[in-house]
């Protein structure tokens, strides 16, 4: 019984990131400059040329490190870990990406200039009277 580590295969490796992108065959191809069945054959090789790679990885929006060495159980781990955070359920903490206060002083500017404007306006009203 062997216990050498099995290759990855990059072809069913494109294709599952390919799947996760919401993109069909046709799509890859249509980018790629090539027909559907080129990717349905690419996606059932183990090995891919590394200059096809880059393609494709350009065309999918991933490094080829990401291609070589997806993995289905990380992608589960990181959906897990973001939709499933507990901690984040009971503190009300959902990753927000800014702070809430720059978002209101940039509500007061943007209304502190929408009341200069009004004035501006009415004051050319009366003096052109």
């Amino acid at each position: 019984m062997s216990t050498a580590i099995k290759p990855k295969h990059i072809g069913r490796n494109i294709s599952r990131i390919r799947e996760l992108k919401d993109m069909k065959q046709e799509a890859l191809a249509q980018a790629l400059g090539t027909s559907q069945q080129t990717i349905s054959a690419i996606e059932n090789s183990e090995t891919v040329d590394e200059e096809k790679l880059i393609e494709i990885a350009k065309a999918l929006g991933v490094s080829v490190e990401a291609i070589k060495n997806f993995s289905e159980e990380a992608v589960f781990n990181i959906i897990g870990n973001t939709f499933q955070d507990h901690g984040a359920i009971t503190t009300g903490n959902y990753g927000c990406t800014f702070n809430p206060l720059d978002k209101v002083v940039e509500l007061y500017e943007r209304l502190v200039q929408a009341e200069k404007d009004k004035v501006e306006y009415l004051e050319k009203l009366l003096n052109g009277k």
